[in-house]
């Protein structure tokens, strides 16, 4: 592979006008195929499998027309102190309010008036009405929205307090933000990183270039394929995460060889011929891990997956071709002007032996490598004991889906809901709704079983539809929906009642969901982590080292959800962060942590390693391996790692919990997998190993594929072909 990628390098390096032309040409012709493809809506959510959509496709089927998915909103009105919601000046007030609401869009399904459905509270201090639409929140436009926010506007203008709740509300998520910040943050951790702007603005320019191509043509095929208008979210935070990581490590390399002496052209090939091996299943790792969401079973899961997937593929070939393309351009000036300087004196290469003679002129990267390697059995206990640690709160995790409880205290959407918790109690914010398929006996014997069950706060007598063969039965849970208790009460329909009686609604959605995500998480762990561990197997052509690098990911992960839970569901320093109300972890997040997480852990594992077994496998101790890898690959991947952390961060500002929680879990772990597992465990384990980390069983050996990731045998076909290597150089900067 080392010697394809090579050539490769060396034919974008040289054909650069044709390369950059057709890498123009794909992100032109994704633009305007974006441009005119028809706007994309939301991709139709289900849960196959799920009693809850076993329910939806029921009411589909029976109560045509009915919008069982369609959006809904609470309109909840308080009467000032003294007053009653049925006292007439306020009744006209939520009258109006009905018909305004009624011929306020088209989008409109139902209102439901308060008086006549006997949705004032028992004190008359609070009613509400509820409105259902024929699209689902993500569908709705902005009229109908528009029209629904002026409803409440003018109802508080005459004295009352007016608050709006429900999924409605729901806008389309806001992207832009956080990647903004990371790119920001990226550009100026490069220029540090490489002291030269040309060289800092390669990774940001391509990465932006991949994205564009990725996202533009996910735009262009979201109506025909039914991707829906958020499936490029996670193809934009991860393309951009990959894309300026694998650009860094080709362009690290590039430097690297030009400061060994070599002609451009051919330190471009050499770049791609060994950094960019690492590139290719670094990338492959990552597109396992994406199209391995398949396994939770959620079409809209898996479209995202196969999605981001194909936005990684596109920066692996953007770094194999693209890249070598614009160095053809930027030559030397890829190196900083100081460096040029030192490069065109002669005198500025040394031979990389001396560089232990002198302490001081090591770089970070080897004075820590050099420091773990002294002390390797306190840093892998150091490192062990602290993720272990922060991993116990996840002993405690409890997952579920937040609701409009969690929502900030200045949103209306919260506001809504403490007024209906303290008007009609907790669980009236999530009504479960009971689907009955037989005759009206058959719902009224379910409605009387319900009944005396715990946990119920109120039912509603049996809705049938028009050829009596179905019924629907709401069910007010004494408890907020996200409870455990509401849980148990869901659970206890499910048991108590027979397999004709069906319990669904968005409470019973959220818990199915949460079901299926924990139910899916250990299947996918093992899918991921197997197949990258035979992957890297391949890679490293060892047994120990692949599973190190599995076992590390999973501390860092662990330990990552520890600190979730113990900031979003304990609260330690939630006021930091901006946590208002705590409680269950958002389901997706331990698969979703595990996803994109483990695609970047590898990545750094991949490249900090590859170097330590390119230099192992050209005659280096197990010690002095450790030491190169640290030498060239250190201060990369610290640059990537801490990129990453700020692209994840800045979405903790953001006022939804479950995008804070996104944002906070992934820069932990990212924090913790870079820093304490791939800089400290990483190398004090391969320390205590010694050759033994190298070690492959000789039948092993001979049924593995050869891949030449160190480029072994680019290295002799080199010197066979009259272009014999240089000693092993570096360049010493002052």
């Amino acid at each position: 592979m080392a010697t394809f990628l090579y050539k490769l390098g060396r034919f974008a390096f040289r054909r650069r006008h044709l390369v950059t032309l057709l890498w123009v040409a794909l992100l032109a012709l994704a633009g305007v195929g974006a441009a005119s493809a028809p706007a994309a809506t939301s991709s139709s959510f289900s849960m196959p499998g799920t009693e809850a959509q076993k329910a939806f496709d029921l009411l589909e089927k029976r109560f045509p027309g009915g919008s069982a998915d369609g959006a809904t909103a609470r309109v909840v009105f308080k009467a000032p102190d003294g007053q009653k919601m049925t006292d007439p000046a306020n009744k006209a007030r939520v009258d109006k309010a009905v018909a305004d609401l009624r011929a306020g869009s088209d989008q409109v399904a139902g209102v439901t008036d308060p008086y006549a459905a006997q949705a004032v509270s028992r004190d008359g201090g609070t009613a509400y009405i509820h409105v259902t639409y024929k699209a689902n929140g993500m569908e709705l436009t902005d009229a109908t929205r528009d029209a629904l926010t002026e409803t409440g506007e003018e109802a508080r203008d005459g004295g009352l307090t007016v608050e709006i709740g429900g999924d409605a509300l729901q806008a389309m998520p806001e992207t832009g933000t956080g990647e903004i910040i990371g790119v920001v943050v990226a550009g100026i951790v490069l220029v540090i990183t490489f002291g030269s702007l040309v060289a800092a603005g390669l990774p940001l320019l391509t990465a932006i270039i991949g994205v564009g191509i990725g996202v533009s043509s996910i735009t262009a095929l979201a109506s025909a394929l039914d991707l829906g208008s958020t499936t490029g979210t996670l193809a934009t935070m991860i393309g951009l995460a990959v894309g300026i990581d694998y650009a860094l490590f080709i362009v690290s390399r590039y430097r690297a060889e030009l400061a060994e002496g070599r002609e451009p052209e051919d330190a471009a090939g050499r770049a791609v011929g060994t950094a960019g091996s690492a590139v290719v299943f670094a990338g492959l790792t990552v597109v396992i891990a994406l199209v391995g969401l398949a396994v939770v079973n959620i079409p809209m899961l898996t479209k995202m997956g196969v999605a981001a997937a194909g936005t990684v593929a596109i920066a692996v070939l953007i770094a194999l071709t693209f890249i070598p393309a614009l160095l053809g351009y930027a030559g030397r000036r890829i190196l900083g002007r100081k460096a040029r300087k030192e490069l065109a004196d002669g005198g500025a290469v040394v031979d990389r032996s001396e560089d232990g003679a002198d302490e001081e002129k090591a770089n970070a990267g080897t004075r820590w490598a050099r420091f773990v390697l002294r002390r390797p059995v306190t840093v892998l206990l150091v490192g062990v004991v602290g993720l272990g640690a922060l991993a116990v709160p996840a002993a405690s995790l409890e997952m579920g889906l937040p609701d409009d409880g969690a929502q900030p205290t200045s949103t209306t959407q919260r506001r809504a809901y403490d007024l209906l918790s303290d008007g009609f109690g907790p669980g009236f914010n999530g009504p479960l709704m009971v689907v009955v398929d037989g005759d009206q006996a058959a719902a009224g014997k379910a409605a009387d079983t319900i009944k005396g069950l715990d946990g119920v706060a109120a039912v509603v007598p049996p809705t049938p539809n028009k050829a009596g063969d179905t019924a629907i039965i709401t069910v007010v849970p004494k408890d907020r929906p996200s409870s455990t208790a509401t849980e148990d009460l869901v659970h206890d329909i499910r048991d108590r009642t027979g397999d004709d009686v069906l319990v669904t609604g968005q409470t019973a959605m959220n818990i199915d969901f949460s079901q299926k995500m924990n139910d899916a998480l250990l299947p996918y762990l093992a899918l991921v982590v197997g197949l990258a561990f035979l992957l890297l197997m391949v890679v490293f052509r060892s047994v120990l080292v692949p599973l190190k690098a599995a076992l590390g990911f999973l501390l860092s992960v662990v330990a990552a959800l520890g600190a979730v839970v113990a900031v979003f569901q304990w609260g330690w320093l939630g006021s930091v962060f901006g946590v208002e109300q705590t409680g269950p972890i958002m389901s997706m997040m331990p698969i979703f942590m595990v996803g994109v997480v483990f695609g970047l852990a590898m990545d750094y594992e991949v490249f900090l390693v590859t170097r330590m077994r390119e230099a192992y496998v050209h005659g280096e101790r197990p010690g002095e391996a450790i030491v190169t890898g640290f030498r060239h690959g250190a201060r990369v991947v610290t640059a990537a790692a801490v990129i990453m952390i700020a692209v994840f961060a800045g979405f903790i500002g953001a006022s939804e919990q479950m995008v804070k929680m996104i944002g906070f879990g992934l820069a932990a772990a990212v924090l913790f997998d870079a820093f304490v597992v791939r800089m400290a465990i990483v190398p004090a384990v391969l320390a205590l190993l010694g050759h033994k980390a190298w070690w492959l069983p000789r039948w092993l050996d001979r049924v593995l594929p050869n891949v030449d990731v160190e480029g072994e045998s680019l290295r002799k076909e080199l010197a066979e072909g009259g272009r014999p290597d240089e000693p092993e150089r570096e360049l010493v900067r002052a």
